[in-house]
């Protein structure tokens, strides 16, 4: 196991980048990481502090809306949501994370789904009061960028919310990743034809003011 809590997914995505997968080191992460030999990096204890924050704030979190967690890892932000009513969707392109989220939490009301970002079910298409996007479509890499956020927009139902959380990059700027952080451009770019946006602001959780990100809110009209 390495001493830094990115160097596995590195690794992995980096080899999976070689050979034309761009989406196949996710399950190797995690199948790696169900057998002890490496790091989920973002398999945080707790929910996204962003995205609790927000929906403590939101006026309408009072239960029985629709909502899906695009890329939901291992559970946390889904899990958050169906604690607070919504009836929640979750998916991921790997089949070990869907399997763990699911043994984790054995009496979750959340439905999770293995599925891919890149080629979702049509049936999602405006299905959502509530989508959530979280560091998932910066996880990819730029030359699929604007088909992951097309799909990720096409989700949000009339009257619905996406909330974007992600890094932070600027114009121009070149990163070696994954992760390759959002530029201003690329956050804009989820508003499509009704889908307009609410607030976009750089944001750092409480007491962790070197930790800016991203926190971006859509709505469709």
């Amino acid at each position: 196991m390495t001493d830094s809590r990115d160097a596995d997914a590195t690794r992995l995505a980096t080899d999976s980048l070689k050979q034309g997968d761009p989406t196949g080191w996710f399950e190797r992460l995690y199948v790696a990481a169900a057998d002890g030999t490496a790091i989920v990096p973002w398999d945080a204890g707790e929910p996204n502090e962003l995205l609790v924050d927000w929906l403590e704030r939101h006026e309408r979190a009072n239960g029985g809306m629709r909502a899906i967690v695009v890329g939901c890892g291992l559970g946390r932000d889904a899990e958050h949501l169906g604690k607070l009513g919504f009836q929640t969707t979750a998916f991921d392109v790997s089949d070990t994370a869907i399997r763990t989220a699911r043994e984790r939490f054995p009496d979750s009301p959340v439905n999770y789904v293995v599925s891919d970002l890149l080629d979702p079910p049509a049936e999602w298409t405006g299905a959502f009061d509530v989508v959530v996007e979280s560091i998932t479509v910066q996880s990819l890499p730029v030359s699929l960028r604007a088909v992951a956020t097309a799909n990720v927009a096409r989700m949000v139902a009339p009257g619905g919310e996406l909330v974007v959380i992600a890094g932070i990059r600027e114009e121009g700027v070149e990163v070696d990743g994954p992760p390759w952080p959002l530029t201003r451009s690329e956050i804009d770019a989820f508003a499509t034809d009704d889908l307009r946006p609410i607030r976009v602001e750089q944001v750092s959780p409480a007491g962790r003011p070197g930790f800016t990100r991203w926190r971006a809110v859509f709505q469709r009209g």
